[in-house]
């Protein structure tokens, strides 16, 4: 005789992890986490070892470099968010995630060992180049391939909770590559620093991302892709512009006001305070952090939080929050630690709701044939053009003497969010 489930039965498989589940999540948070130290850690370093890939004599010239060279980096994404999206609708999630994780940490331990311009003169600058082009080519993978394994390792009714992990694990990363080079920074001298301790920097994240590999390696692929197998493959970033074009422009609509609110608040705000009220740029940066700590603390709270009532409700507050929020953030902003840490604290609260959004929505709009290229691909189109030039434009308004009108682009964009998130189907509960 077969027993039918009860509602109730049916209720808790829907809503509550299985240990298979709790294992892919956590293995693919920490994997995540591991890709992004070694993509931050470029960043926190990039003072300390400019002058040894380029030519000396002026410090200014060679930071300058290796932040084009960083820049460049950002510029390879969308070529990895379709390639190795691609790869991953083709091949499985997990096979994306070990290919990604593999150039990333690969790269770093090439640049760890790499001669200095005294040493092999333009081919240091060179080998600086192309490792940095596999990073930005590995991180644009990422993305959409993190983001479908942790949505399809999920129960129907957690995944914005799962989809959550994928934006804690690079505020995680971040944090680690900054910890790191306060570590290094506290306990090397200034020559060993500069002669060997970024190189033990870049080791440490190579070595961390053979462990993420490992993790990796050693999680299921997900049911959804495996219920693709037998069917016949088309190229999925021709099938994705041809048969979800509607879909593709969510995605990118979705991640405008989030990524430049984000980099704004995050990369910019600091910088702004010190410019804007004198107040010592550390000091800045510590309530920076603090907030950015309670951040990650709240974004599994605010996947469950769109697992219970929407996506539509969650992403609508954080835009129209930010209509409401971004004059008064950068009026009343004062020369003092709580002044920052509130206002700091209040953006990010806010940014909970896209955050802890992003990887579930833009899961939710495809089909799992092309569901890691739709993600990855217009998303990272959209953090190229809207959350990588808002540290420019925020920077260049300030430098001419518009510093006021930054909380008009805030808004914007906040509005522009609201709009495309009223708009957009909800997609809470949807089969993949």
């Amino acid at each position: 005789m077969t027993t039918v489930p009860s509602t109730s039965d049916t209720s808790v498989a829907t809503h509550r992890l299985n240990p298979q589940q709790r294992k892919a999540i956590v293995a693919g948070a920490i994997g995540n986490t591991v890709e992004w130290v070694d993509w931050a850690v470029y960043a926190t370093f990039s003072p300390v070892f400019a002058g040894q890939f380029f030519a000396g004599g002026n410090e200014t010239t060679a930071l300058l470099s290796t932040l084009a060279v960083f820049a460049v980096g950002f510029v390879m994404r969308p070529i990895g968010g379709a390639v190795l999206g691609a790869y991953a609708d083709r091949r499985g999630r997990k096979k994306g995630l070990t290919l990604t994780i593999s150039l990333m940490a690969g790269a770093s331990i090439v640049i760890a060992v790499c001669p200095t311009y005294t040493q092999i003169g333009v081919g240091a600058p060179i080998v600086l180049l192309l490792a940095r082009l596999v990073q930005g080519f590995s991180a644009g993978g990422e993305f959409g391939s993190s983001s479908a394994f942790l949505i399809e390792s999920a129960a129907t009714g957690r995944r914005a909770f799962a989809g959550s992990w994928q934006q804690v694990s690079v505020g995680a990363g971040s944090l680690i590559a900054a910890l790191l080079g306060t570590i290094l920074n506290s306990t090397l001298s200034d020559s060993d620093l500069h002669g060997w301790g970024w190189r033990l920097a870049f080791g440490v994240a190579g070595l961390l991302g053979l462990v993420g590999l490992w993790l990796r390696r050693s999680v299921h692929e997900t049911e959804a892709f495996g219920k693709i197998t037998a069917k016949p493959r088309r190229n999925p970033v021709v099938a994705m512009f041809r048969d979800h074009p509607g879909a593709a422009l969510r995605v990118a609509g979705v991640t405008i006001a989030g990524t430049l609110i984000y980099y704004v608040w995050v990369s910019y705000m600091p910088a702004y305070a010190h410019l804007a009220t004198g107040i010592p740029l550390k000091t800045a940066l510590l309530a920076n952090t603090l907030a950015m700590l309670v951040f990650i603390c709240l974004l599994p709270f605010g996947g469950l939080l769109s697992d219970r009532i929407g996506r539509k409700p969650t992403t609508t507050a954080f835009a129209a929050g930010f209509v409401i929020f971004a004059w008064p953030a950068f009026h009343f902003l004062a020369n003092g630690f709580w002044s920052v840490f509130v206002i700091e604290l209040i953006g990010l609260v806010l940014i909970v709701g896209y955050s802890a959004n992003c990887a579930v929505i833009m899961a939710e709009q495809f089909p799992p044939e092309v569901r890691t290229t739709g993600i990855g691909l217009p998303y990272a189109l959209a953090v190229a053009v809207f959350g990588g030039t808002a540290p420019y434009i925020t920077t260049w308004l300030n430098a001419n003497h518009h510093g006021d009108l930054v909380w008009i682009y805030v808004a914007v964009a906040a509005l522009i969010g609201v709009a495309v998130y009223l708009t957009m189907p909800e997609t809470k509960g949807k089969q993949l």
